[in-house]
């Protein structure tokens, strides 16, 4: 297939830039010992958060007490029947994101929508109808971007953006919004989508780069400002669904709520509803922000040990290919 022109980015660099009001605040940059730490943290933060969640998905808070009591580890089971350990389309899709980037030497639409049909042809548990709609336009037309929708505002470009976040670490803010646009808009090509995503990679790296949760708050705090659909001040967000407002509500009231890797995620995904993804975007986030010795050992050692090999191997293959870093 090949590649059709793509829109200039300018415009819409522009608008995310006055949006969000800021880059990410600068902080400190680590050793490159503690950077691939933290990149591996936010990796296996990411699977096992979705394998955590999984287990609970579409599950209400009221179910989950009645059949789990507080959901604290990786069993396995819940609607998809999991083996334990196993990881759902949050993990594999941003392992199939990673394998595409590092395969063609940067972020690339065509190499991209190509590293996700083939994934789709590997009949996997779960795929979103977003997702598999994205796919199947880029199949039938050679376009890897889907029109902008309005009702396009799911989870699913940002349930996957860990590889982006890696790959732009040290990037500004245009440039990283290039990236995150030109692998999302693959699927969902929605601007509420967009910013929210957008500031979730911002808060991994700032985790990567060691800043406090202040920092994180100001990129939090700047979303809202942005569009306050995605205020998080108010009542708890309970059963969220995959629209990415509620996502993210769930997401930063976790997280700003407590003060450790395992409290944060047992805390969102005791919440419910789209549980594997608000468990793989806290973890991603948290696991950057905390370090790899914060994550539980047991929850290590219950992830399907092939993919916490593959998730080990391309933190590692992302952060050594980033161009931007100093």
């Amino acid at each position: 297939m090949s590649a059709a022109p793509r829109p200039a980015r300018s415009a819409l660099t522009i608008r995310f830039a006055l949006a969000l009001k800021t880059d990410a605040p600068a902080v400190d940059s680590p050793t490159t010992n503690v950077l691939h730490d933290r990149a591996i943290a936010a990796y296996l933060g990411l699977a096992i958060g979705d394998a955590l969640g999984a287990t609970v998905e579409f599950l209400t808070p009221r179910e989950i007490v009645e059949q789990h009591g507080e959901h604290r580890d990786i069993v396995g089971g819940g609607w998809l029947r999991l083996r334990k350990g196993r990881v759902t389309d949050d993990t594999e899709m941003s392992l199939a994101l990673g394998r595409s980037i590092l395969s063609s030497g940067g972020v690339n639409a065509i190499a991209a929508a190509q590293a996700f049909s083939d994934w789709m042809r590997t009949k996997p548990v779960d795929i979103g109808n977003t997702v598999r709609r994205g796919i199947s336009h880029f199949r039938q037309t050679g376009v890897a971007e889907v029109p902008l929708h309005e009702y396009d505002a799911g989870n699913g470009a940002c349930m996957r953006t860990l590889p982006i976040a890696l790959y732009t670490l040290g990037a500004d803010l245009a440039t990283i919004t290039a990236a995150h646009c030109t692998q999302a808009h693959v699927t969902h090509h929605n601007l509420v989508s967009d910013a929210g995503t957008l500031a979730v990679i911002q808060m991994v790296q700032i985790g990567l780069r060691g800043g406090t949760q202040a920092d994180l708050q100001v990129i939090a705090e700047a979303l809202v400002a942005a569009d306050e659909r995605y205020r998080f001040d108010r009542r708890r967000m309970e059963n969220p669904g995959g629209y990415i407002v509620e996502t993210l509500r769930a997401v930063f009231q976790a997280l700003f709520a407590t003060d450790d890797f395992e409290t944060a995620l047992i805390d969102v995904v005791n919440r419910g509803g789209d549980a594997d993804t608000t468990g793989a975007i806290l973890g991603m986030i948290a696991g950057a922000f905390y370090g790899l010795d914060a994550i539980p050992k047991r929850w290590l050692t219950a992830l399907d040990k092939d993919t916490a090999g593959a998730c080990r191997e391309q933190a590692l293959a992302l952060i050594d290919a980033a161009p931007y870093l100093d």
